[in-house]
């Protein structure tokens, strides 16, 4: 058989690469509910399943993103104080771009693996591997602060589960839309909820 011949045939049987992995990437809206003093995701676990991560480390990542503290009990996540849906939301937008997206091609074909004590960030799609960055309390206690209505040159670090671009400053998390990671950036922040701000590019 002609070399070219089996090689069309062998790039005709290929599957089709999706454009844009948030193609498949498909998660579903944070549901939440207040219940007193407490706030309650009741769909931690459906969202834990659509980027293939174990729920209980979902629940702390958000917990830690939320800076507070609550109780898991396998199904519903509930976190002490009051917390939007869009709180949570952007909480789980800061966790998928640092435990689920691959830095190098932006694809959520990852595995999380914990080698020699450090947890690791391992994407079967292109190969590239990092290590995850937890927050310490630390960062978290800087004085660095946010306000609405005031830019600021953020270095963008990730990109959220929306394709904004995310930079930290101080114990704020950022999404700056049309941003991507990598730039260094003025934006404007139009708004802020607890820990979270969100901005455009200025």
């Amino acid at each position: 058989m002609d070399y070219q011949i089996a090689l069309d045939r062998a790039f005709d049987a290929l599957p089709e690469r999706p454009a844009e992995a948030d193609a498949r990437l498909q998660i579903p809206a944070p549901e939440g509910e207040t219940d007193g003093a407490f706030t309650r995701l009741t769909n931690v676990r459906a969202i834990a399943d659509a980027v293939s991560r174990d729920p209980t480390h979902l629940f702390r990542n958000v917990q830690r993103e939320l800076g507070t503290n609550g109780q898991f009990d396998g199904q519903r996540a509930r976190y002490n104080g009051s917390f939007s849906v869009a709180d949570f939301d952007a909480a789980i937008d800061a966790y998928v771009a640092e435990f689920v997206t691959c830095t190098e091609c932006e694809r959520p074909d990852t595995r999380l693996v914990t080698e020699d004590g450090v947890e690791m960030l391992r994407c079967t799609a292109c190969g590239a591997f990092r290590p995850v960055q937890k927050k310490t309390a630390t960062t978290r206690t800087t004085r660095e602060t946010v306000d609405s209505g005031k830019t600021y040159e953020l270095e963008i670090t990730g990109t959220g589960r929306k394709g904004d671009g995310v930079a930290e400053r101080g114990r704020y998390t950022v999404f700056v839309s049309g941003a991507r990671e990598g730039q260094t950036v003025r934006a404007y922040v139009e708004s802020t909820s607890g820990d979270l701000a969100f901005a455009r590019l200025a």
